[in-house]
């Protein structure tokens, strides 16, 4: 099975003492790919060091929409130099959250569409970060068009993935698909999506899937996700890693071998 995990936090200090042994781990359950994703200009350099020094990983650079209020003046410059970097394959996360709301509701959508149009500009796909802001959400996409990227840790319905989809865009999904108070929902979305619609992530290290919920997340663990899918698509989890690469591979083209 040959898998990739489209969304990784492997900078935090969750994996200061032993990322090799993660990687080992990832490796052996055949994940070939991570994407490492920054939120700010702090982390996501760290993410182009990481894919300096590790094959499997490569990076996305951007500001969150909890640090929209840290993006200083400038910020699209030092963003659009690190994106000249070989292993630079997003602009992301990026997006918004009204749930917190740790940055204003305008700023982060001054901040996000400003984002999305250096993710058009350089032609490269927007990770794309949402919580409680789907309509505020689909209009900076909108306006941004053409676009390319994916709604991340998708958790709406399938009218909304629709939307989604109208706008050029993907999902993809977390091990939050294995949680009991959601299956249900889940199971009703994936039944109904195609397998070039959406991709696998960990969101490492949060939303650890069952059968390790409660512990630190890792990239290893994007297998899980694949084998719950497949439960609700009717299919094997080989069929869901196989579609779910290619899709991967396809809009993040410049991680092609």
């Amino acid at each position: 099975m040959r898998l990739i995990d489209t969304h990784a936090h492997l900078y935090d200090d969750d994996y200061k003492d032993d990322l090799e042994d993660v990687l080992y781990r990832a490796e052996n359950a055949g994940v070939c790919r991570i994407i490492c994703v920054g939120v700010d200009l702090t982390s996501s350099e760290k993410c182009i060091q990481l894919a300096e020094k590790y094959d499997s990983i490569y990076a996305g650079i951007g500001f969150h929409p909890h640090e929209a209020s840290k993006a200083e003046k400038g910020y699209l410059n030092e963003l659009e130099s690190f994106s000249s970097h070989p292993k630079v394959v997003a602009i992301g996360e990026i997006g918004l959250d009204y749930h917190y709301n740790f940055s204003p509701p305008n700023l982060q959508i001054k901040i996000l569409s400003e984002q999305l149009e250096l993710s058009k500009s350089l032609q490269l796909p927007a990770v794309i970060h949402n919580r409680k802001s789907d309509q505020d959400l689909l209009t900076c996409i909108r306006q941004a068009r053409p676009l390319k990227g994916v709604i991340h840790c998708f958790f709406g319905d399938i009218e909304f993935a629709r939307q989604v989809f109208g706008c050029g865009l993907l999902v993809s999904f977390t091990g939050s698909v294995t949680f009991k108070r959601d299956l249900i929902t889940n199971a009703n979305l994936l039944e109904q999506l195609s397998t070039d619609k959406f991709m696998l992530e960990t969101d490492s290290p949060y939303l650890t899937p069952v059968p390790f919920r409660g512990e630190r997340n890792e990239p290893a663990f994007v297998k899980y996700v694949a084998e719950q899918i497949a439960v609700f698509a009717g299919t094997t989890a080989e069929e869901i890693a196989d579609r779910t690469t290619t899709t991967a591979l396809d809009l993040f083209n410049t991680m092609r071998p």
